[in-house]
């Protein structure tokens, strides 16, 4: 049966009364206006990140004269504050207290003008396409550091010894101060490994002369500093190897009077690389097969301490101990694929490296505290590296340390490009080594003179 007009009309009406009171809710307007201005934080937040940092560096938005701005630059403000560390005024200040800020004259050289780095570190020439992570300097808030002198510091080695002594990331270090200080010499055939051997990946120890300086900087494999040895007769089948807690590794017989060395050790102390592949620890003739590797590793630091103490004679040398610097894996961890890749920048805040990668750093504190407790004289400098290298999540191998981009689930998030990280280090331990030689001019004079 066909509805008449009237009919109809009473029943639209009811629709449009519905319509017009959900109109009235205006759910649609204050929805438009919330995703405009999620759209807009979305874009300035990019922008922020993405900015030009050549525009920042020169005084563009984020200048870092501007106080209101200061937060901006990861070191904090102070600037004004800071002293010289090189001068009196500057012997109090920690220069492991500080941030990273940009530096466009960075880096201090190109990994392609170095022969003596390893591809694995080579990320820009292995395909990285970023190089924000070259232009960071680290900076302490209180003083500032001299800046890096190549020249001088190989006249300050004149016919002597620096000795790197540690694992793969101690390598890294040793292969960063290589090309530093090789960048000033015009004829790198001058520079040269004494037994001929390439600067390849193997057992055993480097030795590079600055044949124009008469100087050595070497390198020693000895990830865990001390003794890794066969099992004594009668152990167990399981038992491989031992690492021998109370006696250093066999290489300190050739790096012993060293007029320079520099420790670490750390990243080979993990259930891992110890127990799991038949590594157990031993004391005397006594394995000790119920022992934690964090104790091991307590046991092992003391034993270094008690070395430098009582072997090497402090008038000599100068003693640098390296502390550990964090992985930086997300998603798992290096056999688990754990990456880094996409990381471009700095930690803007505090550093989100799981607690652990802090254990190493915190046993050797406990170690020398208790040291100092003891009112004895610490021989040794401490190159504390640990809390400023937490940040760096932009700054490892990633997938850049083969020729051919390396698959997603075989990261490494524990070596570092270079140039890069490690380079800061070496300023540290630089503006360290010319603070000490100052404050002895005799014994800094007749060393170079010898």
């Amino acid at each position: 049966m066909l509805k008449t007009p009237s009919q109809q009309d009473n029943e639209i009406l009811p629709f449009f009364e519905g319509l017009k009171k959900f109109k009235r809710f205006r759910l649609l307007e204050p929805s438009v206006g919330v995703l405009g201005f999620f759209f807009v934080t979305v874009c300035v937040i990019c922008c922020f990140f993405y900015l030009d940092y050549r525009a920042a560096a020169k005084g563009f938005l984020f200048s870092t004269q501007s106080e209101r701005f200061m937060w901006f630059r990861f070191g904090g403000p102070g600037e004004d504050r800071r002293v010289e560390f090189l001068t009196e005024q500057g012997d109090g200040c920690d220069v492991f207290d500080g941030g990273w800020e940009w530096d466009e004259s960075y880096p201090l050289y190109q990994s392609k003008n170095c022969s003596f780095m390893d591809g694995g570190f080579r990320c820009s020439e292995n395909g990285r396409p970023d190089i924000f992570y070259t232009k960071w300097r680290w900076q302490p808030k209180y003083c500032n550091l001299p800046r890096f002198n190549a020249t001088m510091m190989l006249e300050r080695l004149r016919n002597k010894r620096l000795a790197f002594v540690g694992d793969s990331i101690g390598r890294n270090q040793w292969e960063s101060l290589l090309c530093m200080l090789s960048s000033v010499i015009p004829n790198k055939n001058s520079i040269y490994e004494v037994n001929g051997s390439p600067i390849t990946k193997h057992k055993g120890f480097l030795v590079f002369k600055f044949k124009d300086f008469n100087c050595t900087v070497e390198y020693y494999r000895a990830p865990f500093l001390v003794l890794q040895s066969r099992p004594p007769a009668g152990a167990l089948r399981k038992i491989r190897t031992t690492l021998k807690l109370d006696q250093m590794d066999w290489s300190s017989m050739k790096w012993g009077d060293a007029d320079v060395l520099v420790f670490n050790t750390g990243h080979w102390w993990n259930y891992e690389k110890t127990v799991r592949g038949g590594c157990y620890f031993q004391v005397g003739k006594e394995v000790k097969m119920d022992m934690k590797v964090e104790d091991a590793y307590h046991r092992s630091i003391e034993t270094v301490v008690d070395y430098i103490h009582t072997k090497i004679n402090p008038n000599k040398t100068q003693i640098f101990f390296r502390t550990y610097a964090p992985v930086h894996f997300r998603g798992g961890s290096w056999k688990t694929g754990g990456t880094c890749h996409m990381e471009t920048l700095p930690e803007l805040g505090s550093s989100l490296v799981p607690p652990d990668n802090w254990s190493q750093f915190k046993t050797v504190m406990d170690v020398l505290s208790a040291r100092t407790n003891r009112s004895e004289v610490l021989k040794l400098d401490l190159l504390n590296v640990t809390e400023m290298s937490s940040r760096r999540k932009d700054g490892h191998s990633s997938r850049y340390y083969l020729p051919d981009l390396a698959p997603l689930h075989r990261q490494d998030c524990s070596h570092w490009c270079l140039p890069g990280v490690p380079d800061a280090w070496n300023e540290l331990l630089y503006a360290l080594f010319l603070k000490h030689a100052d404050a002895r001019p005799s014994n800094s004079s007749s060393r170079t003179e010898s």
